[in-house]
């Protein structure tokens, strides 16, 4: 075990509920306040954030930019969430940046997150690093979000609003987007996705009014797609002509505009970006965002895991004219029977995993919802590795296989599928 893991797992996965940012606050005054030292792009939003979080930072990384990104969960191995110039924190980083604060830690007294001493080790390496900007993803909500202890950002930006952690950031959309709003400050730019509406749209131009700015959103009409499948999209948007996705799906064109919203919100704040460093940077690849492992067979890796993202899947893989296997798995607080109802039409067969997690959903609870949705589905009692590989060994000339319903999930597969012998 690597001393950064032991210090890490020393606290707990949530920590106590907060009720303001002064748990936070004291962490990040023990370390010598870091964030002090370093500008921001702060982004938020139910889904959407690790897609425009990770074609911003190739953004301003081709624009010249040291450019320092924290997203958050892992996708591979821990590192990832810490990244420069696309360059993961190497183990020796994190075993120094470690030991460096573990007695500051201390004598806090306090029950930090794992989430919030990652978050502290990483702004404090960008720091040290001497980071131009850093994207910054927000963990869970935006206003009470740990992250949210930065100055001022340079800009902020709401990916989207539906609802996920009900029980944590409210019921409604509207007590959902209050919570994501909290992001946008006196001093910033402010960005809003074209998918925020209705009342969650209102409440995001209040807290823009509230700080003094104007809150940017998307003309989609100024957009004209080309192309837009599972493989990306080709697109125009106002005077920029032949822009490329290499993510696929619908949403994705959504998360562009709003990325170039954001780029162009930052050039009025008198950052040089390029339309050569935004074309680079639209063409960013996060792995568990659709992403084809494999094109024959077909498999796709899905992280979508609430019924917003996996309503974006539906209609991604509804498009392909073969038969589809699914190997889904859900986290036991996620609105498995509305994800059920969305995806259930989509698929040929579905096989339900929860080895992935302590906290999965039952397999045979969750195939139990895809078949009161009309779907065939069956528990595996196999590993999700396993599971996978005996999929992928049954698969017929034009079928698919899809790997879906959880970040965790999908994080087993993201580095390839080589070493399940296929």
């Amino acid at each position: 075990m690597q001393e950064y893991e032991r210090f890490i797992n020393r606290f707990s996965k949530l920590g106590k509920r907060v009720d303001d940012l002064s748990r936070i606050g004291r962490l990040m005054k023990a370390v010598g306040d870091p964030q002090q030292r370093l500008r921001f792009i702060h982004v938020a939003g139910t889904n959407g954030k690790g897609s425009c979080c990770e074609m911003l930072a190739k953004t301003l990384t081709a624009a010249g930019y040291r450019t320092g990104l924290f997203t958050s969960p892992y996708i591979i191995r821990y590192n990832d969430r810490i990244r420069i110039n696309g360059e993961d924190i190497t183990d020796a980083e994190l075993n120094e940046l470690a030991l460096l604060i573990e007695p500051s830690v201390d004598a806090c007294g306090e029950g930090f997150s794992q989430f919030e001493i990652t978050q502290a080790m990483g702004l404090l390496h960008f720091a040290r690093q001497k980071c131009d900007v850093v994207v910054l993803e927000t963990g869970l909500g935006g206003r009470l979000d740990s992250t949210n202890i930065i100055p001022p950002p340079e800009a902020a930006l709401i990916t989207s609003i539906a609802l996920d952690h009900t029980a944590i950031l409210g019921d409604t959309i509207e007590e959902i987007a209050m919570q994501k709003a909290g992001i946008i400050k006196r001093g910033s730019a402010a960005v809003c996705s074209a998918c925020v509406k209705d009342g969650a749209l209102t409440v995001m131009q209040e807290q823009a009014e509230r700080c003094g700015t104007h809150l940017r959103t998307p003309d989609m009409s100024r957009m004209n797609v080309r192309r837009c499948d599972m493989f990306g999209s080709e697109f125009d948007y106002g005077d920029m002509r032949g822009l490329r996705l290499m993510m696929g799906g619908t949403h994705q064109l959504y998360n562009a505009a709003a990325v170039i919203e954001t780029a162009e919100a930052l050039r009025e704040r008198g950052f040089s970006i390029p339309e050569a460093a935004l074309r680079k940077g639209l063409t960013a690849q996060i792995p568990a965002r659709i992403q084809m492992l494999s094109r024959d067979p077909l498999v796709i890796v899905d992280g979508g895991h609430n019924p917003e993202g996996i309503s974006a899947l539906a209609a991604t893989v509804g498009t392909l004219g073969c038969k589809k296997h699914f190997v889904i798995g859900m986290l036991s607080d996620k609105d498995s029977a509305e994800a059920a109802r969305l995806i259930a039409p989509h698929g040929d067969r579905f096989v339900c995993v929860d080895s992935f997690a302590p906290n999965a959903r039952n397999a045979a609870e969750l195939a139990e919802l895809l078949k009161s949705s009309g779907a065939d589905a069956e528990p595996s009692t196999l590993s999700a590795e396993e599971t996978v590989a005996r999929e992928l060994a049954s698969l017929g000339e034009d079928e698919a296989l899809i790997i879906c319903g959880s970040l965790y999930l999908a994080s087993l597969f993201a580095g390839g599928i080589e070493h399940l012998g296929k």
